[in-house]
């Protein structure tokens, strides 16, 4: 994907990042469902998604150019239907090569990956959103390692997709202590669950790039909240390809099983 010409030019599509909960959100009567089931009318129609999941860790940036991705069911102990579930959607090997070649551009060791398919950070909300799997998807990987800053700039050089009739799609959690959990509890969070989600609300609005990639020093609460990085750093992939002075609305808020927010936020 390129740019637009002027004379074909309409709105830059924004950056959207979800918390996309327990594999059995597919089935759960939950406000976050019935939120992820109207997001992709809510938008106009991209020409490719570029899926960054929480569930994809690599040493560094890689990008899928797989051009029939399958269905990764990377859980367990979950219910059997959940198994059976495929998402068909058409890969993007363009767009993924578009993003290495813009990843590169900016000083990072980025490659493209011949053979991933897309785990369930990817294709549980895209089964929500787009139903019909006929968007093509590209998925990118997160590298835990190398810390919040490094996602920040890696959303920073992505922000050309976005005026490719491209969405950035980021996948994970906005709270994400699996150890914590009250399964089936969907009412009254904890409060340090609450406080996190509003800090980073907050924190998203106001644009402030350095508070975010200082996070573990600033948030409250965000040792409770995310004990790893993993989950967090998609957000700031989506936040980053806003731009500088990008910032963040929160699309949507609520809670599932005990203290996991579902909160989602539009960057543009």
């Amino acid at each position: 994907p390129r740019a637009r010409p002027k004379s074909e030019a309409r709105a830059v599509l924004p950056a959207i990042f979800i918390s996309h909960g327990a594999p059995t959100l597919i089935g759960e009567a939950v406000p976050a469902r019935d939120f992820l089931a109207a997001l992709g009318r809510s938008l106009p129609r991209p020409k490719a998604i570029l899926a960054v999941s929480a569930h994809w860790e690599t040493e560094a940036p890689r990008a899928a150019t797989t051009a029939r991705p399958e269905t990764i069911h990377d859980f367990h102990g979950f219910p059997e239907t959940l198994y059976s579930l495929r998402y068909p959607a058409p890969g993007a090997p363009e767009l993924a090569r578009r993003a290495v070649e813009l990843l590169s551009a900016a000083g990072f060791s980025a490659a493209t990956e011949a053979t991933r398919g897309l785990d369930h950070g990817a294709w549980v909300p895209l089964l929500l959103a787009y139903p019909d799997a006929d968007v093509p998807v590209a998925q990118l990987s997160i590298q835990p390692a190398l810390g919040p800053s490094h996602h920040i700039a890696m959303g920073r050089a992505l922000a050309p997709l976005r005026d490719e009739d491209v969405l950035v799609l980021a996948s994970g959690g906005a709270t994400h202590n699996l150890s914590a959990l009250e399964w089936g509890r969907h009412d009254n969070p904890p409060v340090w669950a609450r406080v996190f989600d509003d800090w980073l609300a907050a924190t998203l609005a106001q644009g402030d790039a350095a508070r975010l990639a200082d996070y573990r020093a600033r948030a409250p609460h965000a040792a409770r909240a995310h004990p790893r990085d993993e989950h967090f750093l998609p957000i700031l992939v989506a936040f980053g390809s806003a731009g500088d002075g990008g910032r963040g609305t929160r699309l949507h808020a609520s809670f599932v099983h005990g203290g996991l927010s579902m909160a989602a936020f539009r960057f543009e």
